[in-house]
């Protein structure tokens, strides 16, 4: 089954891009290059999730990254 939703997750992602591509201005790099970054990133995160379900949310990553600097500012 978690091989579907990764199949799913491709397909949108290349529906996005077919889509969205012929739209932008053709000298429009930083537009294109925010693009394909933010995209690239979404397909990785979902494919993770999809891989590892029990994964920790970003604000768990921030509450464990900033726990012991709490500490020692007490």
């Amino acid at each position: 089954m978690s091989w579907g939703i990764i199949l799913a997750a491709t397909v949108i992602v290349i529906l996005m891009f077919l889509y969205e591509w012929p739209k932008m201005k053709q000298h429009s790099k930083k537009e294109k290059t925010a693009f394909v970054v933010i995209a690239a990133i979404g397909w990785v995160l979902a494919i993770l999730l999809v891989v590892f379900p029990d994964m920790k949310g970003p604000t768990q990553w921030v509450d464990a990254l900033y726990k012991p600097l709490g500490k020692l500012l007490e």
